[in-house]
């Protein structure tokens, strides 16, 4: 094989490679670790031949492969499944690691790599049998063509596996070999289509919140839980569609049409053509709420004291006890679920995406320019996989010519554009998932008057270097039972807080599972259909097979149309609003059907000339008879964005390339705009706490990385919702480690009693914990910020602090605590205090960087970056307010594409195109990402030949 030729562009980055690699060997040779020996050979055997011929079997022609200076391909075939084949063999190139790793994730077989810490995770997957429903949807649901396609691609990813040991595809094998004899097994079709059901999980909806909602009983009241959740915002965020409604005539979803409220149809005759849900709720007073005060620590206690559900001190019993036990098995649960994230990225208010297009009579080009980011876990390698698929001549046997953004491991291109359109996705955020209590006795559940059987499966877990582990799976006929993959989830709702016709507990209930992403569909469908669509009824077309994840659709043509579509499967729900746990024996609690595709909101050119979807409400609730979701994100992004483009088109004004890539960068805090006004005229006495207030004066609000003031107001801003809101949760939402004197939910003594207080620490991840600051945060300060006597401004008396009752006064505590807390992480003197220092990214490879030894994780692992951006800002550089200022999710690419000038199109991806460690294309892109740069993005033939470095032939 020739070798590798780097341009002169990455000389400086082949320098440094090369440097790091020398230590790298040198340390294995060494025998640090395992005590094995490495060589330059083991960790640059397995980079990619990018230049001469391969032949690869299955071909009709010959394939050019074209890598830019950044080692991102541009494929040039002749016949369809001569380009997927050389899709399949150009991704295991540069990641079969990670496809290897996400086909065994999606399988429930991450325990036969890594051994027995992943039998957990891996029943859980089991459970839920993303493979199985894979399996059922190629055999069922996919096209012929879309089948050619993923055994084509398959073929690929296969012909480069023949005939090379593990240790030549990646280093990470080599490193497992050690305690391992895990060989690769082929790639099948199915490896591609599980992938969907992954990121499906990821962007599911409000589980979660579900979940929370329900634990949160034990301590606060239904009022003080719906404070908590306030309803979104439609007079001040604007939600995605403000046009159209669903046409009383014809039953379809018309952007001319009248909104209106009232579905079309029958709305019992489950067919999924309408829809009426109840909230079901009770009511009952509330006298005063359970306050606390203290600083985080590790098994310190914060002195904080924690009352009873409703705040009186004597209703406790009713409030808590009745919850104790279900609110166990839920936090039980949640963190089963969590396991899944370590993989996939967490799961919170403040994960999104942007993007928005701009209708040409707004733009400079004269033609729509349409801006996309999408708002994920911080991976390395990425997610992403940026690539051109490109037919020689379009034809019939020859139908793409498309480019942007892939998955390793799925044919096709997720988002980016082809010759005639070009399209972004941002997660709608649909309610997909129910949970459902279940009253069990043996091997049945109650249905109803009567009982039916469980669906039972056998499965068995193969681990290496140990014993193989049996599980049995049962399902409802709405789903699994999540609550048997843990010990503690065995017995569900001992005292479950359900009605009085609600069937005798016995040994209490199980949790199920309904979602619609376990029935197979024909996502993978649209991926082709997508790639080839040429204007908006073909787009809308492939969309209305991409039934999970639900996500926004945004849509611009070279015709200089733009447009929106809602897609997805949807569920009507006969009772009941998804909020928390359903009865499961009570049939009106079912799901009726889906949301019919033509009643699904979209818009087409509106008047405005722009479309925003970054995770607001789709459209008015009160204009619409169907309810998506009552957990939208709160629109802090999406408002803003739509603020900046209303401010440079107003008076005649045009938007360029140039600021449509600006507007990804702003890190304008909206919570700061709303609180620093009120914090710096607070009358501070304590020099210190004096000092850095002054950093808040005169600040704009943004969050730069070299900002003090945004070191400062966020740190200030994680302590108010630690003594207004975290301190008062349950510890099945508050942060592992964060200890505190409480009030047990069932005592009936006097609040200030501070001998009645026990020990109770949380349990949540850092990374999932509550209050994690997202735009609902927001939302529920925005509300009681001019009540300055609102319960939840009050700080108990503890044995450490006095009691505060006000607002100002609990702020002023948050302003010293915060003081006290850089002075720790970022020393004394405040000029030296900066967002980025404690605001920092590090990569860290997804499975052997997370939890294997330490030589591996410096080997696979980069950062840290220090950034600029935060929570609900449009530079989504999220972070969780309970955990810390670690960035946990970020926007995972970007790019703006100049639809028809697609030349002047341009990219970012978070990492680079190769998934392994050393090569010049690791982490190449990552310092550009985080200063707000893009690539140019090439696509015509001649703008590719322009841009190539190195070409790699591969022939019959």
């Amino acid at each position: 094989m020739p070798a590798n030729t780097a341009p002169p562009s990455v000389k400086k980055k082949g320098r440094r490679a090369r440097l790091i690699l020398i230590v790298l060997v040198l340390a294995l040779v060494a025998g640090v670790g395992y005590g094995g020996y490495w060589g330059v050979g083991t960790v640059r055997a397995s980079f990619p031949q990018t230049t001469g011929s391969i032949q690869l079997k299955g071909l009709s022609g010959p394939v050019d492969v074209r890598r830019d200076s950044y080692g991102i391909p541009q494929i040039y075939a002749n016949s369809d499944e001569d380009l997927f084949r050389a899709q399949g063999f150009v991704q295991a190139q540069d990641r079969f690691w990670e496809m290897d790793v996400r086909r065994h994730m999606t399988a429930g077989r991450l325990s036969e790599m890594f051994g027995a810490g992943q039998v957990k995770t891996d029943a859980f997957l089991r459970t839920l049998d993303w493979r199985g429903v894979a399996q059922r949807e190629y055999d069922t649901q996919l096209s012929d063509e879309t089948k050619k396609n993923l055994q084509s691609y398959a073929d690929g990813v296969n012909a480069y596996l023949e005939g090379r040991d593990a240790s030549d595809i990646s280093v990470e094998y080599a490193a497992l070999s050690f305690t391992n004899d895990y060989k690769p097994a082929k790639w099948t079709p199915v490896d591609s289509v599980a992938w969907l059901k992954a990121m499906a999980w990821d962007l599911r909806g409000n589980m979660q919140d579900e979940i929370d909602r329900s634990l949160l009983t034990s301590r606060l009241t239904e009022k003080q839980i719906d404070e908590l959740y306030p309803s979104y915002p439609y007079d001040r965020n604007a939600p995605i569609v403000s046009e159209g409604g669903i046409d009383p005539i014809t039953g379809k979803y018309d952007p001319e049409a009248e909104p209106s409220a009232t579905p079309p149809g029958d709305t019992t005759d489950g067919t999924g053509t309408g829809t009426g849900f109840e909230t079901g709720t009770g009511t009952g007073t509330e006298t005063g709420t359970g306050t606390g005060t203290g600083t985080d620590g590790t098994g310190t206690d914060a002195g904080t004291v924690l009352n009873s559900a409703d705040g009186t001190g004597t209703s406790g019993t009713s409030a808590a006890g009745a919850t104790e036990n279900f609110n166990t098995q839920l936090a039980a649960l949640s963190g089963t679920l969590d396991e899944i994230p370590a993989l996939l990225g967490p799961n919170g208010d403040g994960i999104g995406s942007n993007s928005w297009v701009v209708s040409g009579q707004y733009t400079t080009t004269g033609k729509p320019l349409l801006a996309n980011d999408p708002h994920l876990a911080p991976q390395l390698p990425s997610l992403w996989y940026q690539m051109g698929l490109h037919c020689r001549s379009v034809s019939e046997t020859c139908q793409y010519d498309v480019a942007g953004y892939t998955f390793s491991g799925m044919p096709g291109v997720i988002i980016g554009h082809n010759q005639d359109i070009a399209w972004g996705f941002t997660n709608l955020g649909a309610d997909v998932t129910d949970l459902y209590l279940e009253k069990v006795d043996g091997d049945s559940y109650q249905s109803g008057d009567g009982e039916k059987p469980f669906k039972l499966r056998e499965e068995t877990i193969k681990v290496a270097g140990g014993k193989s582990k049996k599980i049995t799976v049962r399902s409802t006929d709405r789903g699994p039972v999540v609550s048997d993959r843990d010990t503690e989830l065995t017995k569900v709702g001992e005292k479950a807080p359900v009605g009085d016709v609600a069937p005798d507990r016995g040994d209490g209930y199980a949790v199920s599972l309904q979602w619609t992403a376990l029935q197979p569909g024909k996502s993978m469908d649209a991926v082709f259909e997508l790639n080839k669509a040429k204007d908006f009824t073909q787009f809308r077309k492939a969309a209305e097979h991409f039934e999970v994840p639900s996500q926004n659709l945004i849509y611009a043509d070279t015709k200089g149309n733009i447009g929106y579509q809602a897609p997805g499967r949807i569920p009507v729900r006969a009772e009941g609003d998804g909020r928390m746990p359903a009865p499961g024996w009570d049939p009106k609690y079912r799901w009726e059907g889906y949301i019919p595709f033509d009643e699904l909101p979209y818009e087409y050119n509106p008047k405005r000339g722009y479309i925003v979807t970054a995770n607001q409400a789709v459209v008015d609730a009160k204009k619409y008879p169907y309810p998506l979701t009552e957990d939208w994100g709160y629109g802090a992004r999406s408002q803003r964005i739509n603020d900046l483009i209303e401010s440079k088109i107003k008076d005649g004004g045009k938007i360029s390339t140039d600021d449509m890539q600006t507007m990804q960068m702003d890190n304008s805090s909206q919570i700061a705009k709303l609180l620093a006004p009120i914090l710096v005229k607070l009358d501070v006495k304590d020099p210190s706490v004096r000092e850095a207030q002054k950093l808040l004066e005169g600040w704009d609000y943004t969050q730069e990385p070299d900002s003090g003031a945004a070191a400062y107001f966020n740190a200030v801003w994680r302590n108010v919702l630690k003594l207004a809101f975290g301190n008062k949760l349950p510890k099945e939402v508050r942060v592992k480690g964060q200890c505190l004197s409480v009030r047990p939910a069932d005592s009936t003594g006097p609040l200030d009693d501070l001998d009645q207080r026990v020990r109770e620490c949380g349990q949540r991840d850092p990374e999932a914990a509550q209050p994690d600051g997202g735009d609902r945060w927001y939302e529920v300060v925005r509300r009681i910020i001019d009540d300055e006597d609102n319960p939840w401004w009050s700080i108990p008396r503890s044995r450490k602090d006095s009691a505060g009752k006000t607002r100002d006064e609990l702020l002023q505590r948050a302003m010293a605590d915060a003081r006290w807390e850089l002075t720790a992480k970022l020393g004394k003197d405040v000029s030296s205090w900066t967002w980025g220092r404690l605001h920092q990214l590090t990569l860290d490879n997804q499975t052997l960087g997370t939890s294997g030894p330490g030589f591996l994780k410096l080997m696979l692992n980069r950062g840290p970056w220090n950034l600029g951006g935060g929570e609900a800002a449009v530079n989504a550089t999220g972070w969780n307010a309970a955990g810390g200022y670690e960035v946990i999710w970020v926007p995972s690419m970007r790019m703006v594409v100049n639809v028809g000038d697609w030349d002047k199109s341009r990219w970012i991806n978070l990492t680079g195109a190769s998934g392994h460690a050393y090569n010049a294309h690791y982490t190449d892109q990552t310092s550009k990402w985080a200063r707000g740069e893009l690539l140019d993005w090439s696509y015509g033939v001649n703008a590719v030949e322009r841009t190539t470095t190195d070409t790699l032939t591969l022939t019959p």
